[in-house]
């Protein structure tokens, strides 16, 4: 009789250490998903520019994907709202873009199209160096400084899908495993007074 109160009060008292540690463990998970690094919001003469690095939203199977054809494609999305006091905020801008990075077999380097850059192309020889550029938004025009009023508050929100779908000739019909490659950030948001 001893022995299995002994037994059932070690199982409740590991089953209670566990409910008490999964939290932490969770939100130490979270930490180590895709998320957001770095945002900067700054100002050229005439426009409101957005910096800012994606972290941890490229897995080992897009790594190793990359060199046999199939490209990564990430697209962003960044929303301004004007912050009104007693009213609906008001939606300034939505913008969606994409970077996407394929490996050029014939001339054994990356090359990056951004659609914010007017889909220039920058060719790597590096993979290291690609990934670090796919990730990043570098002095995204959100908005003419024009269109904004002095001291009023804005919310930027800035999310990322990172994910593979452009598989040639439709081979994501054929490779179910690729939808394991969609994951996504969740929203950032930074409030300012301009």
């Amino acid at each position: 009789m001893g022995r299995q109160l002994f037994l059932i009060c070690r199982a409740l008292l590991l089953g209670f250490l566990f409910l008490v540690s999964a939290p932490a463990f969770a939100s130490d998970s979270q930490n180590h998903g895709p998320h957001f690094s770095d945002l900067i919001i700054t100002t050229s003469k005439t426009q409101l520019l957005l910096f800012g690095q994606v972290n941890n939203g490229i897995s080992e199977e897009m790594r190793q994907g990359l060199p046999n054809g199939i490209p990564m494609q990430f697209s962003f999305m960044v929303e301004l709202n004007k912050i009104e006091q007693n009213w609906p905020d008001l939606q300034l801008v939505a913008l969606q873009f994409q970077h996407v990075l394929s490996y050029d077999t014939l001339q054994e380097n990356y090359r990056l199209e951004c659609s914010e850059k007017k889909k220039k192309v920058e060719v790597f020889a590096d993979l290291e160096a690609a990934i670090k550029a796919i990730n990043e938004i570098n002095g995204l025009a959100v908005i003419d400084l024009s269109q904004l009023v002095p001291d009023s508050s804005y919310q930027l929100r800035v999310k990322a899908n990172l994910y593979t779908n452009n598989l040639p000739m439709n081979l994501d019909s054929i490779l179910p495993f690729a939808s394991w490659w969609d994951v996504e950030t969740d929203w950032h948001t930074i409030e300012f007074t301009y």
